[in-house]
């Protein structure tokens, strides 16, 4: 079964930095889409990262864009979400996703067609205090 378990998350001060983890299992993390969302209180849920693969196509909203910076070890079947200058607006759930659709996902980055994530983790709570 294909699992996705997130942890890293916690309470920062503003300015800050954290590095969240995505350890995956039941499949190759190297060869999925994999990607990150966040959901803030009463906001809806918000894409903020993700890549096509080890070595794919990366994209960042624009909100994050210079601060947050996904990646994969291979070796630890492992995706991490570095996110530096934290502020109080990243404050949210962050949740951790795969597909094993890649080239959706690129057709997505150049064009805009709808993509649905297949997998999703439980999430894990950053709190940035101002």
């Amino acid at each position: 079964d294909v699992q996705l378990v997130e942890s890293g998350g916690g309470l920062v001060q503003a300015g800050g930095s954290l590095r969240l983890s995505c350890a995956a299992s039941g499949f190759s993390a190297a060869n999925y889409a994999i990607g990150w969302f966040r959901q803030a209180p009463g906001k809806e849920r918000e894409e903020v990262a993700c890549t096509s693969g080890s070595g794919g196509a990366t994209w960042y909203a624009d909100s994050v864009k210079g601060r947050f910076t996904i990646s994969t070890d291979n070796a630890k079947n492992t995706v991490y979400l570095q996110i530096n200058s934290l502020g109080p607006l990243d404050t949210a759930v962050y949740f951790c996703v795969a597909d094993p659709d890649t080239w959706g996902l690129r057709l997505w980055m150049l064009t805009g067609i709808p993509y649905k994530w297949k997998y999703w983790g439980l999430g894990t709570q950053v709190t940035v205090s101002s």
